[in-house]
């Protein structure tokens, strides 16, 4: 998803909203539209926690779940601060995946810098152009 936003919506200007979607452990869909907080669901895990230093989320504005567009943002803590069930953004932000290197470079952007280019290393065969 996070490629196909990139390549489709972002880089040939079109830019959309992204309702809000996660998906908790044992789970048979995603949940979409509100957060877990806001379902009376704050104790369930979601599968893609913010656990890790580098996760990947949607940013949106504080009370509307289904205002993210373009924007995203790292989480630049550690496991051990922000430990699964135990931080305020479990089930509040979509996460959409994690830095897995180049911890340097995470740690060396800033507010403001901008993706001047994307290239795609593995998986274009797998996206599917949107109709």
């Amino acid at each position: 998803d996070w490629l196909r936003f990139l390549l489709f919506f972002f880089l040939l200007g079109e830019i959309r909203r992204i309702p809000f979607e996660v998906m908790v452990e044992g789970g048979k869909a995603p949940l979409y539209e509100e957060t877990l907080e806001d379902l009376g669901r704050f104790n369930e895990q979601p599968v893609l926690p913010f656990n890790a230093y580098g996760t990947l989320a949607w940013a949106r504005s504080e009370f509307e779940p289904n205002s993210a567009s373009s924007q995203f943002f790292f989480l630049l803590r550690d496991a051990e601060l922000t430990p699964t069930g135990s931080n305020l953004l479990d089930g509040r932000y979509a996460v959409f995946g994690y830095v897995t290197s180049g911890k340097d470079f995470l740690e060396s952007l800033k507010a403001g810098d901008t993706i001047e280019s994307v290239r795609v290393v593995s998986g274009a065969e797998n996206l599917v152009s949107p109709s």
